[in-house]
């Protein structure tokens, strides 16, 4: 694959690199040779720090894409989010943490556990649902940012929901560039719309504007080659899509067949047990499939209420 972060970042250190030391066009590729030489030697011996292998790939990110336009950040206010029901980020132990928790701690056994070698790409998560306004992107979100407080994981977020994007609204984020552009060649590189955010291992790729070909582009090759990047360029990574709903929509049919693992969100009281089956059989027979119960409002022994998530793993 010609565009990939990798390269991108690969190219911008040797450029560094000639200028700093003032070599010529013609010796640009040694010095990059033993470039890869002096890396490879010093990766033996970090690879054994998961945690230290996170922290790079923050920096390492956060460099190129800052150095490219350090206004690219995108700034969540960890208070709006809180106010609306989100899991906190401000060290508040709450009822919808402590459920986020337990529904990660499934998922990043599945995609670092010995059910993982069972699995293609099984760092890939799609979040969906049966039908609209289940509280998929709820779900996504809340999960990006709770497998982000992990030690020694990183988390990409992308908003492949492209009829209907919705994760940057649900953030309160304002709309930018993203994946449809990378898809459709108006951005030359993934990295163009891989934004930082200020959750140091939290990245996110917006959905982008709306195209008539999605379908199309969302099951090109150069979206295998990307996924295929995003799921092995960095192996401590989480990569979280917030896909359309099963339902009447090919898109999520197309994500299905990249993932290794899928969350179905269910809004209790609503969903349909005939959706749910449905739902079940558009999806990849070999992934690991879970249902997260949304919007099941439980009462605590002082009356106040709040919203149950639950986890569980298909066993057919």
């Amino acid at each position: 694959m010609k565009n990939t972060i990798e390269k991108a970042l690969q190219k911008q250190k040797e450029a560094k690199a000639a200028k700093q030391n003032n070599l010529p066009e013609d010796k640009l590729e040694e010095a990059s040779y033993e470039s890869h030489l002096k890396e490879s030697e010093v990766s033996i011996e970090a690879s054994t720090s998961s945690e230290l292998a996170a922290a790079e790939v923050v920096a390492d990110e956060r460099e190129f894409v800052n150095q490219r336009s350090p206004l690219e950040e995108f700034k969540i206010n960890f208070e709006r989010l809180d106010k609306n029901g989100h899991i906190s980020l401000n060290g508040d132990r709450k009822q919808i943490n402590e459920e986020y928790r337990e529904i990660k701690r499934k998922l990043l056994a599945n995609a670092f556990g010995s059910l993982s070698k069972t699995l293609h790409n099984p760092n890939i998560i799609m979040v969906t649902s049966s039908r609209p306004s289940e509280g998929k992107t709820f779900t996504a979100t809340n999960l990006a940012m709770s497998i982000a407080s992990e030690q020694d994981k990183t988390v990409l977020l992308v908003d492949a929901d492209v009829l209907k994007p919705n994760v940057l609204n649900t953030l309160g984020l304002e709309r930018r560039k993203g994946l449809m552009e990378y898809l459709t060649g108006d951005v030359d590189d993934i990295s163009d719309v891989l934004y930082p955010t200020n959750i140091d291992k939290l990245k996110i790729i917006p959905a982008g504007k709306s195209h008539h070909l999605s379908t199309e582009l969302l099951a090109s090759q150069k979206m295998h080659e990307t996924v295929d990047e995003f799921a092995n360029r960095y192996p401590d990574r989480i990569v979280i899509f917030d896909t359309p709903p099963l339902i009447g929509i090919n898109e999520s049919a197309i994500l299905a067949n990249f993932a290794g693992q899928a969350v179905v969100v269910v809004e209790e009281g609503k969903a349909k047990i005939s959706d749910i089956k449905m739902s079940v059989e558009r999806l990849n027979p070999d992934m690991a499939i879970g249902f997260v119960v949304n919007k099941s409002v439980h009462n605590d022994t002082d009356g106040s209420g709040y919203y149950g998530y639950y986890y569980s793993e298909r066993n057919d």
